[in-house]
């Protein structure tokens, strides 16, 4: 079957998922002097940082001293905000390092014009739908849009979907969460009004813990998770969650499926509001400062941690960010802790040396499968534990320059992201304001 073209000429950079990774990476590759699209299933940019969050994490190392770690694009994101209105810096609940907590709606018009300043074309309401490509070369893809499926043509290809949608269809390797470690949970995010914040700051997050502890255990709320978080915006009165807990796996006729299925996605979602319920009730019933506050609304999807991640030319393991490895092909830095979201009461917590940082590796943005193909975000080449650490927003905007930046340069040279040399890469990213190892952490 043939579908009609988008536009006559291939693009130079087909960037597929606009969340704060492919909005990076389209915007490094835009004022690169390329040519690129920038294709999103939802109505608005941002993915899970305007969708699900309202707060950067991954900035600033946690410990005694808050350590920057990120520059370049991150710092156009946080400057972008800052203009539209009050952002904030507030220390992280669970001690994973200072959070910048920002207005989604605001984010929203940031990524697009930054995205659109850059001269990248946008694509919104349009989803994958299949992959061409021969011997590992990706030549087009078909995509879902209102006026019915298009074909895009490309030099190099993007793959910033979170779920590793593009190497999916493409017959790329790729390691299913839950199948080597049990796979992080889902959580579906709410917001409060009417919040007395002075009253509510009068209990610690422990008590809160443990005031949550006791009403699950009346069996009059469901309350899977015992140790969730609600924090201040920076609209007053209003506070953000994230509380709910619910299975990112299940079994169905012998094999596992997850939240790249549709049908167990479509339950999760709903599961999921009807479980924040509960946690409203709790924190309206028990927690001082609720007492007259009520629910809003629900993020507009729900939170996915992982699902799938690409084989990469290098597999990052969670032993490498516990020592806190550096890489000669480095493209950017992580001092996040390993935070897993197990399908348990608790979250599990694995920090590095205090004012440390791992490097990530440009050779994990390089999918092992392929000749011009580059991901980032969730969707990268990690083990489960270097996964639950390097998956933190800031990181995700990290790679997704990288990524840009790479595609770029493999674009102006022989088009294969194996030809980018690194030396060539580290310098585009510190010129453009890029931190990218241990040595630039005092002047950032």
């Amino acid at each position: 079957m043939t579908f009609e073209a988008l536009t006559e000429q291939p693009y130079d950079v087909v960037v597929i998922g606009g969340g704060a990774t492919g909005c990076s990476a389209a915007i490094a590759a835009g004022r690169a002097g390329k040519s690129v699209l920038l294709v999103e299933r939802l109505p608005f940019l941002g993915g899970t940082s305007t969708a699900v969050l309202d707060t950067f994490y991954g900035y600033f190392t946690p410990g005694e001293r808050s350590i920057k770690v990120v520059g370049g694009i991150a710092d156009d994101v946080t400057k972008a905000l800052e203009e539209l209105g009050t952002v904030l810096r507030r220390p992280n609940s669970f001690g994973a390092g200072t959070g910048i907590t920002y207005l989604p709606a605001h984010l929203k018009v940031v990524w697009e014009r930054l995205v659109v300043g850059a001269g990248a074309d946008v694509l919104l309401h349009t989803m994958l739908q299949d992959v061409v490509a021969t011997d590992g070369r990706v030549t087009e893809i078909i995509v879902a849009t209102k006026a019915g499926l298009r074909r895009v043509a490309g030099k190099v290809f993007i793959d910033a979907s979170g779920d590793a949608d593009l190497c999916h269809f493409a017959g790329f390797a790729y390691e299913t969460a839950g199948i080597t470690a049990p796979a992080q949970t889902l959580t579906t995010t709410f917001r409060m009004v009417n919040v007395d914040n002075a009253r509510r700051a009068t209990v610690k997050k422990a008590q809160v813990n443990e005031l949550m502890a006791a009403a699950a255990e009346t069996g009059a709320y469901e309350l899977p998770r015992r140790e969730g978080s609600d924090h201040i915006t920076p609209i007053d009165g209003v506070t953000a969650t994230i509380m709910t807990r619910l299975p990112s796996t299940r079994e169905n006729g012998g094999r596992l499926i997850n939240a790249t299925d549709p049908g167990f996605l479509s339950q999760s979602e709903m599961a999921g509001r009807q479980q924040a319920l509960d946690y409203v009730r709790f924190l309206i019933d028990r927690v001082p400062g609720y007492e007259n506050a009520r629910m809003i609304e629900f993020g507009s999807a729900i939170g996915v941690r992982e699902t799938r991640r690409v084989i990469g030319d290098y597999w990052l393991t969670g032993e490498d960010v516990l020592a806190a490895r550096q890489f000669d092909d480095q493209i950017g830095l992580c001092g996040a802790p390993i935070e897993d979201h197990a399908a348990s009461h608790d979250t599990k917590w694995e920090y590095l040396p205090d004012g440390s940082a791992v490097g990530i590796p440009f050779a994990s943005l390089i999918v092992r499968d392929a000749q011009n193909v580059l991901v980032a975000g969730r969707c990268f080449s990690a083990e489960h534990r270097a996964h639950a650490a390097v998956r933190s927003i800031a990181q995700c905007m990290v790679m997704g320059q990288a990524a840009g930046t790479g595609a770029a340069l493999a674009v102006s040279g022989k088009g294969g992201t194996r030809d980018v040399a690194a030396a060539a890469l580290a310098e585009r990213l510190r010129d453009t304001g890029a931190v990218i190892s241990l040595d630039q952490l005092e002047m950032a």
